[in-house]
């Protein structure tokens, strides 16, 4: 049986990675393929504006709130774990902990590399940027994705 702070921790990683997960697919099945319709100048543009606005205060509680609360429930329920809750919460936190590791070496290099673009050959930019930034995107969408069906597991 968890503790009440254990409980507590895991319906919030429930939550919080729900949200998070939902916004990496939204971006993945209707912002980047509507994207994807513009001109290079209209994409780099939208996309420069994009990773300007995303890391508000909004989007970082999430971004560190699927890394945090999973772990808070982890080791705040360490010993009452049961053979499928403890397995899940691990796994749901290796898929957080992958997802942003590939964010972080993958799509930010990506990001800073189209802001400091500006100004220059938009297409170029774009063709350097929109491929592997979406393979990126893929694979860490994937990652919060079975995170969330992990922490729901260990619900």
């Amino acid at each position: 049986m968890m503790s009440a702070m254990t409980s507590l921790f895991l319906v919030l990683s429930v939550i919080v990675t729900g949200l998070y997960a939902g916004f990496m697919l939204a971006f993945l099945t209707a912002i980047m393929p509507g994207l994807a319709a513009l001109t290079d100048e209209q994409f780099t543009a939208a996309m420069r504006r994009f990773n300007e606005k995303v890391p508000r205060p909004l989007f970082l509680v999430l971004f560190l709130g699927v890394v945090a609360l999973p772990a808070a429930a982890l080791f705040t329920g360490l010993g009452e774990h049961d053979a499928v809750e403890g397995p899940a919460l691990v796994g749901a936190l290796v898929c957080v902990v992958a997802g942003h590791l590939v964010t972080i070496a993958g799509n930010i290099p990506l990001n800073n590399a189209l802001a400091t673009s500006e100004g220059g050959d938009d297409s170029a930019a774009r063709k350097a940027f929109e491929p592997r930034w979406n393979t990126f995107h893929r694979i860490r969408t994937a990652f919060v994705l079975a995170a969330s069906v992990l922490l729901a597991i260990a619900l």
